[in-house]
């Protein structure tokens, strides 16, 4: 991950992390150019899955279709051809 310093747009470096949450973390950062020396706290987030991990895939829909009505479950098993009460 590439920090560049926003007074002067030189390379700058995380000199900790503070994890407020497993998807949300304070940056601390420095400028590396000695004649700038500014310091700056950036925020780091997780916005949102573009594919999920493939050993959880199976799990989260099995969640997805548990949290549906049952009417809603017995209609999705007819169309995939599977016998109700599968």
């Amino acid at each position: 991950m590439r920090i560049v310093c926003t007074a002067c747009d030189h390379k700058g470096r995380i000199s900790s992390r503070e994890e407020i949450t497993r998807g949300y973390a304070k940056l601390y950062c420095q400028c590396l150019n000695a004649t700038c020396g500014h310091t700056w706290v950036s925020e780091l987030t997780f916005k949102h899955t573009l594919r999920p991990p493939a050993q959880h895939l199976d799990t989260l829909l099995v969640e997805r279709i548990r949290s549906l009505p049952s009417e809603q479950q017995q209609k999705l098993l007819l169309q995939l051809g599977l016998p109700l009460g599968a």
